[in-house]
């Protein structure tokens, strides 16, 4: 795992940077665990765009992730570590005691060979699977889930840790990346360790292109276009808008609380700011 500087050969791979894949062992995946992802273009089921700037980029495979890490108790064997076009972290094909294969996350320190194992009663070590009231204060996590058996939701990115701070009573806190302290149910389960791929974040795509091949369009800000497209619009030559930066539909775009889930309001210890 590491950083490959391109030669300067020509202005776009000057400032180029990409991963080496060295810890990458397979090139193809495990077939019966992959399915069509069919490109939608960020359009919804009645072809009204929904996010706006995206569309085209490269095809892919959807790669199943065993995010509920529900097979307790038997132990597996880490086969591969692939590549995932769909997330920023590697992945690791795992081979159950009974032949049964599944994908995980791949968290940093475990690698082909390795054993891993969800459950109760499974060790503490990178790669298992447990429930909150089972881990030791301090545990570094990631892949937590929010609601016990629905699978994780939390930190699966590359090179993110939550941190187990507390229990107390059916909750425990958890810090998240973000700095955010919040309260988890201790029956959810998360796995031990940091994701892997760390070095994804000094990746450097050096030009346009090859943030065309992820799906994304060109972004034209709100000031350079007319009056009926954009509130910031118009103007005689450059003008910076005249106003604070406000979305096309005019809701403020920096420093406004857009959070509208009271529901789940009291989870939140600390907040990220």
């Amino acid at each position: 795992m590491g950083i490959k500087q391109l030669k300067p050969t020509n202005s776009a791979s000057r400032q180029q940077t990409r991963s080496d894949f060295a810890e990458l062992t397979s090139e193809r995946p495990y077939k019966p665990l992959t399915e069509g992802k069919p490109s939608t273009g960020a359009r919804n089921n009645r072809g009204h765009i929904t996010v706006r700037f995206r569309g085209g980029g490269h095809k892919r495979r959807y790669r199943v992730i065993d995010f509920r890490r529900d097979k307790h108790g038997v132990a597996g064997k880490v086969v591969s570590i692939e590549y995932d076009p769909n997330r920023s972290a590697r992945i690791a094909l795992v081979q159950y005691a009974d032949g049964e294969r599944r994908y995980i996350l791949a968290p940093v320190g475990v690698g082909v060979g390795a054993e891993v194992m969800s459950g109760d009663d499974a060790p503490v070590n990178p790669g298992n699977a447990l429930p909150l009231r089972k881990m030791p204060l301090g545990t570094q996590l990631h892949n937590i889930e929010l609601k016990p058996g629905k699978g994780g939701q939390l930190v699966r990115s590359a090179g993110a840790g939550a941190q187990l701070m507390a229990r107390e009573g059916i909750y425990a806190q958890v810090r998240l990346p973000s700095g955010e302290v919040r309260k988890v149910h201790v029956d959810c389960y998360a796995t031990v360790g940091q994701v892997g791929n760390l070095e994804h974040e000094n990746i450097s795509w050096g030009k346009a292109g090859r943030i065309r091949y992820l799906g994304f369009r060109p972004h034209n800000r709100g000031v350079v276009m007319n009056p009926v497209d954009h509130p910031m619009g118009g103007g005689e030559g450059k003008t910076s808008g005249g106003r604070h930066p406000v979305s096309p539909w005019g809701q403020p775009a920096k420093g406004y609380k857009t959070r509208r889930n009271k529901r789940t309001t009291s989870m939140i210890v600390r907040r990220r700011k």
